[in-house]
């Protein structure tokens, strides 16, 4: 969840444009001009001043080149649209763009929005929603930020500098009643390109060594300093190997930065998958194992219709489309797109809290509906959403049976069902149903059986010392075992297909504030009974 943000509001409804182009409304504010910069890059002077009445100018010369900078003010006003487009007049000879941003954050009463505004950038190739002119989004994370063809700020891609418009994008995503006053700081350096050009990415592998068919863990939703989290991806990459973790899929917000971020990295004891949290107004999705260098774009709400476009990209990218903490408590992350696009459902999202809880009986509804209409159903998820110190990798974390260590393999098993969600590596389940002539079936599988033949459901754990186990169908909770001290136990229980549409196990920690139940510490997905 991206709970710090940042925002940014216009002058004058003279010195802007409204546009409603099928996804969030978008404010266009007046150009700012480096013409007289770009001049001055052959002769050496430069004459007055940018363009507008809230733009002013300044050059400087330094080891690094010559410089030009302008400053745009302005104010939003309440209601301002989702984004706020600030053009920004290129030249030639420019080899890198710096831009700098500060808002007010007036004080507000209690239960009033405060001000928040986040900020990216767009290249010359412009700002059309899924097209390619997207160069980096920060959010609120960063109050600046730099762009050339070697390097670029971490959520920023690197690349060239080409001569056109290009677009600041503000994303005022609260304002105050008296509004958001911003101050935008555009700093240019003419030069040549650094030599060499931009470096080729290198891309994690798509394989690691693994243990053949088995079980594996990860944690597939996590964020670095690549968005608002504040650890690299080098440190992200020594916890999850210290959590135990088989795979980790790298998610930051709006951005696909961190994609390239991991070499030397990856070992064979760790795949590390690519994605994307996309992080729209109304709920944020994680885009789970795309193809490197993805980026799937956030600019619309549940209004616009347009999610379901946005999903196909990411299947068409080789990816999963997991909707992140459907019921979260931060400002825009209850999911409001419904779960027809979704291939799996990210239940448990870090340490377990009463939101999870709701998330979790949604996702059993849903199981019931998939049931009753002999659509396909929705398998759950957990990851950590880990930010920073001391948020822990790997709490929770989805263990997936997969034929090998690869992305193929991991996701296929997680697009099937075939796993559970543990609070860490300590927790293990095995957990299936047998019944009829010897059939016997796992988890995120069907056990075929005549609806009054006998069914024995049977689960073992280890690493869950005096927690409860549960027993649960689509009419509720309907066998419940307490663990032993040794955190080693097993729990059985008869049923018939006619009884029980599905079973799902949980195993619990004991009740905070009875008869509320336990926090979860572990779950798995279903077994499905009957033809």
């Amino acid at each position: 969840m991206d709970k710090d943000r940042t925002d940014l509001v216009p002058p004058g409804l003279g010195r802007r444009a409204l546009l409603v182009t099928g996804a969030a409304a978008v404010l266009t504010l007046s150009p700012v001009s480096f013409a007289n910069a770009a001049s001055a890059s052959a002769d050496g002077t430069e004459g007055a001043g940018g363009t507008g009445s809230d733009t002013a100018a300044r050059t400087g010369t330094g080891t690094g080149g010559r410089t030009s900078t302008r400053t745009v003010r302005g104010t939003l006003p309440p209601g301002a649209p989702d984004f706020v487009h600030l053009p920004v007049e290129v030249p030639s000879g420019v080899n890198e763009i710096h831009v700098a941003y500060t808002y007010e954050r007036p004080a507000v009463p209690a239960g009033t929005q405060g001000n928040a505004l986040d900020i990216g950038i767009f290249d010359e190739r412009g700002t059309r929603l899924g097209g390619p002119g997207f160069r980096g989004w920060s959010g609120g994370a960063r109050t600046e930020f730099f762009l050339r063809a070697d390097a670029a700020t971490p959520g920023y891609l690197p690349g060239p500098v080409r001569a056109g418009t290009w677009h600041i994008a503000l994303g005022p995503y609260t304002v105050a009643p008296e509004g958001l006053a911003y101050e935008v700081t555009i700093t240019l350096r003419f030069g040549p390109p650094a030599p060499g050009g931009t470096p080729a990415p290198a891309y994690p592998p798509q394989r690691a060594k693994g243990r053949g068919r088995a079980w594996y863990r990860g944690d597939c939703h996590i964020h670095s300093v690549h968005s608002d989290g504040r650890r690299t991806p080098a440190e992200i990459a020594a916890l999850a190997r210290a959590a135990g973790l088989d795979f980790i899929n790298t998610s930051e917000h709006n951005t696909s930065s961190a994609h390239r971020a991991w070499e030397g990295l990856w070992g064979d004891d760790l795949l590390i998958l690519t994605g994307e949290e996309v992080t729209t107004r109304n709920g944020h999705v994680v885009a789970l194992g795309m193809d490197a260098g993805t980026f799937i774009d956030w600019r619309y709400r549940a209004r616009d219709n347009r999610f379901g476009h946005f999903a196909r990209e990411i299947r068409r990218a080789g990816g999963l489309v997991v909707p992140a903490h459907p019921h979260g408590t931060c400002l825009g992350c209850n999911w409001k797109f419904g779960f027809a696009d979704a291939d799996a459902v990210e239940v448990w999202n870090g340490p377990y809290t009463p939101d999870d809880e709701v998330s979790l009986a949604e996702w059993d509804n849903l199981l019931v509906a998939a049931a009753r209409s002999g659509g396909r159903w929705t398998p759950a998820m957990g990851s950590s959403d880990a930010h920073r110190d001391p948020d822990a990798i790997g709490t929770p974390q989805t263990v997936v049976l997969a034929d090998d260590l690869s992305r193929e393999a991991v996701l296929a098993g997680l697009r099937a069902g075939r796993s559970y969600v543990a609070e860490s590596a300590k927790v293990s389940l095995s957990f299936g149903a047998t019944g009829g002539r010897g059939g016997h079936a796992g988890i995120g599988e069907r056990l075929r059986v005549a609806p009054d033949a006998p069914v024995t459901v049977r689960l073992e754990v280890t690493g869950a010392p005096g927690r409860t186990a549960h027993f649960v169908t689509d009419q509720g909770t309907l066998h419940t075992v307490t663990l032993p001290d040794t955190g080693t136990g097993t729990a059985e229980w008869h049923t018939t297909a006619s009884y029980a549409t599905y079973v799902r196990a949980e195993v619990r920690h004991a009740p905070a504030a009875p008869p509320l139940p336990g926090a979860l510490a572990a779950f798995t997905n279903p077994v499905f009974l009957g033809e």
